[in-house]
């Protein structure tokens, strides 16, 4: 599939085509008016857009927030905009780009559509906001975010050499979870803690985050493990060839016949387009580049089973129950026993709302610096604290004090 937007402009394509050489990214003149533009775009939200949309539609909430408050809301916007945007591109590309889906193991590898460019390309321009976002206030989000955004970006550029550019909407759908990680900051900072809303938002980014990390992602990275490994026998027996020319790895990677079935001009040209760059992949795979995808996405994969970890663990110590003792202070143990167990009804709302807030914590989803998981609990939570604290007072007052 081409590229919806078209090419860029030819004095635009020209100037940056040395420098996009010099980096072995031959696909980013195609794209950078894609980047430039998604990076003006979401500036443009951050800095004009929220701050003067957000205190119209919430004008009891917006204008009382402190500046770091309202930075991150900004933020958030931004966020929420991107998620949105690049999934609904990528969920489209991947059912109508037939030429992608058509693609061979090696094609998969070294192949090139003007499609998954796009989304590259979209995906690249945010991790440059996103990148000069941390840096301006390293002090505020600390030095992890800064090495995220680092490393996203790194990721995503590497598609321009072209490499596995058939996997960047396949990725990118990772992002499938961050809308309702999104709106559940948002819905604690309009006072709807602990609410109905809340609670089916958040059952909804527990499973979406379930399915499209876990799942969909482990099966996709097992698949682009394969296709590299794949890719790389081919680089290493091209290198070991007796010849004193290095041997071209297209011969085995892009089919001779593709477009020859197409009834117009631009089936062909789709058709085409996918060995456009071989003259830059004809060489192979350098091992290096495999080696840092795959530890990149290991590492990656390796967070998202941690995160979701922790927020079984947050689960499943909702659901523990204290065993039974006995000595002083048995009978107010006994007393805050009953109050739980009466909070206890509304225990289905409270983990799914806990487990979110676990997961924003957990995924550095940009929350209140300085602030302890304590305080950070939900209302709910708070509520019980503050239920037990007045037993205990209530106890406390029944006791008859010394000579009275």
């Amino acid at each position: 599939m081409l590229d919806p937007f078209g090419p860029p402009p030819a004095w635009l394509r020209d100037f940056v085509e040395p420098y996009a050489l010099s980096l072995n990214s031959p696909t980013l003149p195609e794209h950078i008016h894609e980047v430039f533009f998604a990076f003006a775009f979401y500036q443009f939200i951050h800095s004009f857009l929220s701050p003067w949309l957000s205190p119209i539609l919430f004008p009891k909430h917006y204008p009382k927030l402190n500046a770091r408050t309202r930075l991150n809301w900004d933020i958030h916007v931004v966020s929420l905009v991107q998620s949105v945007l690049i999934n609904v591109a990528a969920l489209w590309i991947m059912f109508v780009d037939t030429e992608r889906g058509q693609m061979s193991t090696g094609e998969r590898v070294f192949g090139y559509t003007g499609a998954c460019g796009l989304i590259q390309a979209l995906a690249v321009g945010y991790f440059i906001y996103d990148l000069i976002v941390s840096i301006l206030h390293v002090n505020m989000f600390g030095i992890g975010l800064l090495f995220h955004a680092v490393s996203a970006l790194w990721v995503f550029s590497l598609g321009f050499r072209p490499f596995v550019n058939y996997y960047a909407p396949v990725f990118i759908l990772y992002e499938l979870s961050s809308p309702f990680l999104n709106i559940h900051w948002f819905l604690d900072k309009i006072e709807m803690t602990g609410s109905r809303t809340q609670w089916y938002n958040g059952m909804l980014l527990l499973s979406v985050f379930f399915c499209c990390r876990l799942v969909w992602g482990t099966w996709q990275s097992i698949m682009v493990y394969l296709d590299m490994w794949s890719a790389l026998q081919q680089t290493w027996s091209a290198a070991s060839s007796p010849l004193q020319t290095p041997v071209s790895v297209n011969a085995n990677v892009f089919r001779p016949d593709s477009g020859n079935m197409c009834i117009d001009e631009s089936c062909a040209r789709a058709n085409a387009e996918i060995a456009r760059f071989k003259n830059f992949t004809a060489t192979g795979v350098p091992t290096w580049l495999v080696v840092t995808y795959v530890t990149s996405n290991l590492i990656l994969n390796f967070l998202n089973y941690f995160w979701f970890s922790k927020m079984v663990e947050t689960v499943l110590k909702r659901f523990r129950t204290p065993a039974s003792s006995t000595g002083p202070g048995q009978k107010e143990k006994d007393q805050d026993g009953i109050v739980k167990e009466k909070l206890r009804e509304n225990i289905p709302q409270d983990v799914i709302l806990e487990a979110a807030a676990k997961l924003e914590e957990q995924e550095g989803g940009r929350g209140e610096l300085g602030l302890t998981p304590e305080q950070i609990s939900s209302a709910i939570d708070a509520g019980l604290g503050e239920e037990l604290r007045r037993r205990r007072a209530e106890l406390v007052a029944k006791v008859p004090l010394p000579g009275s």
